[in-house]
């Protein structure tokens, strides 16, 4: 008995400190997730199950009649343990069932938790009244005093958890945690088994006094097999990265070094009680801390050594994170590049969110939960800082070998964000030589064809005009020789709008620049006047000023801006129906001129929108394609901006706004 008694005493020691220790690493690298929830839960009802059996244990030896209310005390605590230990076994499974996508259903999860929480209150009222009627507690076998149901209760749980864990082990994804699951799966197993004999049969144990000597080992037994799990999941946790704290390397040896020193202090004390009838307390006392000088520079050399090899693997993955981050800015694209980074951070940091913040005006949008200066890692190029990297650990903190990698990556932020602006710059300036060579090369075969056809056109022209001009021509052959002559004017203005599309932007001074935007425009709408009245199509022009009148100058060539508002009211008039208005005006803010023409057609269909100013494309039977594309391209040679609104009022209308930069002063006509 004196062994057992022991072995109990290290072992509760032991289950003590090593629940406790599970309980500060889970709040020190708290996640959000419910599995670590339940996981210190857990943790605490062995705590309660283990402290009040060592303090059950200890009133023992220290008391040759222990006072009832530490009795009491110690009962309390050890029974609130013991009836919450079976739902919250079960429950971890669940989650972790959970997180590894096997549950069938929420509801089958709600099914199981609420089967094996309801006995939680029955247990704890059958437990009550033993408190204030009882003389003794069998703290050697305290599950007994809560009945045989409660012996079936934890018989279910554990091989319920048992069930699960050979599921576990059958999908997991290395051998190490397969070897981790099967070994759980065993302890519980056995435990079931010895809980059965224990506490579902022990009127039959009590019955044959030959066994209980087996009763009190195997009971100890029984209480003590939660330590081993805890343990190797300690072991797994630091070699396999279990429950992913891998990352607070710090914060595991802190607390191992302080748990272990506690578990030694606990043992020099029982040792001087040993050694009570020999030596006085306080000097085996003192040569047991002696002893513990000699192991400290061995501790931390191996303390030392390993937070090296961390360092070096935070750095070494940080060198990597940073590589594989200019690979992706080579791509050319600053969006996807920030993209990239803050989820490459995110999941090889293991962090709960990562931003990256370019504009402090960004800041107020992101919350008060990233306003700790602990979380922030600034980004800078030499004195000046161009942005910061915000981070979100799981836990309440980073590790030191984290916030080091962390900014050694901030440090290479910035170089590629400047080579990625840079070989963004280097594809837009290609893109833009190869639409020059592409507008240059349609140019020529622009200016081929009309070499080619523009000479013959006009004869035809000319010479079909002269035979409308012979009086002797049949009326038949003059209505058909008018209809040609339509053709060919029809196809000399493709021509035109196609040396349109094809000439080239103005670039450095030109003669015409700036120029009247609202002079222009009165004489576009002027020109084209006739053509709206022969449609029956009203087109007002709001304001047009006249010689001498309120200028709008703008930086423009006037045969781009001429292109530009040809081209929009052209298509107003195709759109507009008879009987329908185009209005037309020019407007000056913000140092921008603004030109708009509205009409009120059909509109454009939401299909078609974002395809209108694709060269080529048109809905129009005889459209080349080209009025739209020419506008967008002069708007944009010039640095201004195309706006348009499709349907306007009662899902009809369309109406396009041009922004071009003013020019101070007066205009050039």
């Amino acid at each position: 008995m004196g062994a057992l008694l022991y072995i109990r005493l290290i072992g509760f020691t032991a289950g003590t400190l090593l629940t406790l220790f599970w309980m500060v690493v889970i709040l020190g690298y708290r996640r959000q997730r419910n599995f670590e929830r339940v996981f210190f839960f857990l943790c605490l009802a062995l705590f309660l199950f283990y402290s009040g059996s060592l303090l059950a244990l200890n009133s023992q030896l220290y008391y040759a009649q222990p006072p009832e209310t530490l009795n009491i005390f110690s009962w309390t605590v050890l029974c609130l343990g013991l009836c919450f230990l079976p739902p919250l076994l079960a429950h971890l499974h669940v989650e972790y069932a959970g997180s590894r996508a096997l549950l069938v259903s929420p509801a089958h999860k709600r099914l199981w938790l609420a089967a094996f929480y309801t006995p939680v209150i029955y247990f704890v009222l059958r437990a009550y009244p033993q408190l204030t009627v009882a003389t003794t507690f069998d703290f050697l076998t305290p599950g007994n005093s809560l009945g045989q149901g409660f012996g079936i209760w934890l018989v279910a749980s554990l091989l319920f958890c048992a069930v699960w864990e050979a599921r576990f082990a059958s999908q997991a994804p290395d051998f190490q945690q397969q070897l981790f699951h099967r070994s759980l799966g065993a302890l519980l197993l056995v435990a079931a088994g010895l809980t059965t004999y224990l506490h579902v049969f022990n009127g039959f144990a009590s019955r044959h006094p030959s066994a209980f000597a087996d009763r009190t080992w195997l009971s100890t037994g029984l209480a003590l097999s939660p330590i081993l799990p805890l343990g190797l999941l300690v072991y797994f946790a630091r070699k396999f990265n279990f429950l992913q704290i891998a990352r607070q390397q710090n914060l595991v040896y802190a607390v191992s070094v302080t748990f272990f020193a506690l578990l030694y202090l606990s043992l020099v004390r029982r040792v001087s009680l040993w050694l009570d009838p020999v030596l006085p307390p306080e000097a085996s006392a003192a040569i047991l801390l002696f002893l513990l000088v000699v192991f400290i520079e061995p501790l931390q050399r191996l303390l030392g050594r390993r937070l090296k090899e961390t360092a070096h693997q935070e750095m070494d993955q940080a060198q990597r994170i940073a590589s594989t981050i200019l690979e992706i800015a080579r791509q050319g694209s600053q969006t996807n590049l920030i993209s990239f980074a803050q989820q490459w951070l995110k999941e090889k940091f293991e962090l709960a969110d990562a931003q990256i913040v370019l504009d402090d005006s960004q800041f107020p949008s992101l919350g008060e939960e990233w306003t700790d200066p602990r979380r922030l890692f600034p980004i800078a190029r030499g004195d000046q800082r161009i942005g910061c990297l915000l981070v979100r650990p799981h836990g309440a903190m980073l590790s030191g070998e984290t916030r080091a990698a962390l900014e050694f990556v901030c440090e290479q932020l910035p170089a590629a964000f400047d080579l990625c602006r840079a070989i963004e710059e280097k594809l837009g300036l290609e893109r833009q030589l190869a639409e020059r060579e592409r507008l240059a090369a349609l140019g020529q075969m622009a200016a081929s064809i009309s070499h080619n056809l523009k000479n013959p056109l006009g004869s035809i022209k000319t010479i079909l005009q002269l035979q409308l001009e012979n009086p002797e021509m049949p009326a038949s052959l003059k209505s058909e020789t008018t209809m040609v002559l339509s053709e060919v004017n029809r196809l000399s203005s493709k021509l035109n709008q196609l040396l349109q599309f094809s000439r080239p932007p103005i670039l450095g001074h030109h003669p015409e620049l700036p120029c009247d935007a609202a002079d222009i425009l009165r004489e576009v709408a002027e020109v084209l006047r006739p053509e709206a009245d022969r449609r029956g199509v009203s087109l007002t022009a709001i304001n047009p000023p006249g010689p001498g009148g309120q200028q709008f100058p703008v930086a423009i060539a006037r045969v781009a801006l001429n292109d530009i508002l040809s081209n929009l009211l052209v298509n107003a008039l195709d759109a507009a129906p008879p009987g329908g208005h185009i209005i037309v005006a020019a407007s000056q803010s913000d140092g921008l001129c603004s030109l708009t023409v509205e009409d009120d057609g059909p509109g454009i269909p939401a299909a078609t929108q974002e395809k209108i100013l694709q060269p080529f494309f048109t809905t129009k039977p005889q459209g080349t394609g080209l009025g739209l594309a020419i506008v967008a391209r002069r708007v944009a040679d010039a640095g201004g901006r195309l706006d348009w609104q499709s349907p306007v009022a009662n899902s009809r209308g369309t109406r396009f706004c041009v922004h071009l930069p003013a020019v101070s002063g007066r205009a050039k006509t």
